[in-house]
């Protein structure tokens, strides 16, 4: 990994949360800082403690990702500036909690296009930057809901289902270049995801089982530089995951209903 070190890691989702976490610990082992998020003050302070307590250097780019063109500016941003990219992490995604048929249909297509569509859209576009490097990693972050099929949450793990098998697949097709990826799947963190999905009722028994930000990026970042195509955090994720592959599906999804019910 020291090979890597002063090249770039670009992080989507980076100002709050899972990815802050990420790019926190990136800094700490010596790489500079591609930011990409929504909220500009968010992401200068961010800037500015990275630069100030690890001495990396870091950019950011402020921008709503779930705009149709976002992907395509981000990649222009690269490629404009010339980054050394080695590392990129697609952070970036949401979930909205309520029955399909009763949630807007906008909202619901929107969030397809953020965690489904800008992913592709930015692995695609930069590939070719990260094939330039002698070793590189791609981070996927999907989710232990894309394990089973989740009643009152249906787009949602949908789109975590398509990023697992679409990382894995690339993974594949990438194992003889210089590209190794890897796909995290987080259960409940720490992040205001819950209250942000409008699972509120939700939110107070998943503090029960939420793991910190900081916790999981390192786990994610351990896992993604031991090339592991997918990366479980905790105990009881990885237990709730074996158990959705050897229970009939119509149990798991009963008892997901039961959780998760309106």
């Amino acid at each position: 990994m020291n090979t890597l070190q002063g090249t770039f890691a670009l992080v989507t989702g980076a100002s709050k949360g899972l990815g802050r976490a990420i790019a926190i610990e990136l800094a700490k082992k010596g790489f500079h800082l591609l930011l990409v998020a929504r909220s500009e003050n968010d992401l200068a302070k961010l800037s500015e403690e990275l630069r100030t307590n690890y001495g990396v250097t870091v950019a950011f780019y402020p921008i709503d990702l779930s705009e149709n063109t976002s992907a395509g500016k981000v990649s222009e941003w690269v490629e404009k500036n010339d980054f050394p990219v080695s590392i990129l992490v697609n952070n970036a995604g949401y979930g909205l909690w309520g029955k399909f048929d009763e949630l807007s249909l906008t909202d619901q297509i929107n969030m397809c296009h953020l965690n489904m569509d800008v992913l592709v859209a930015l692995n695609y576009m930069l590939i070719p930057r990260l094939s330039k490097s002698n070793k590189a990693y791609i981070l996927n972050v999907s989710s232990t809901a894309a394990y089973q099929a989740v009643p009152t949450l249906a787009i949602y793990s949908a789109t975590k289902s398509f990023v697992l098998s679409f990382t894995r697949a690339i993974r594949y097709e990438l194992k003889n270049s210089p590209i190794a990826v890897s796909c995290l799947s987080p259960g409940p963190i720490d992040t205001g995801f819950a209250k942000r999905a409008g699972l509120d009722a939700f939110s107070k028994m998943a503090e029960k089982f939420n793991m910190k930000p900081e916790e999981v990026a390192k786990i994610a970042l351990k896992g993604l530089f031991s090339k592991k195509s997918e990366i479980i955090p905790g105990v009881t994720n990885w237990i709730s995951v074996y158990a959705n592959r050897i229970l009939p599906k119509a149990f798991i999804e009963k008892m997901a209903a039961g959780i998760y019910k309106t």
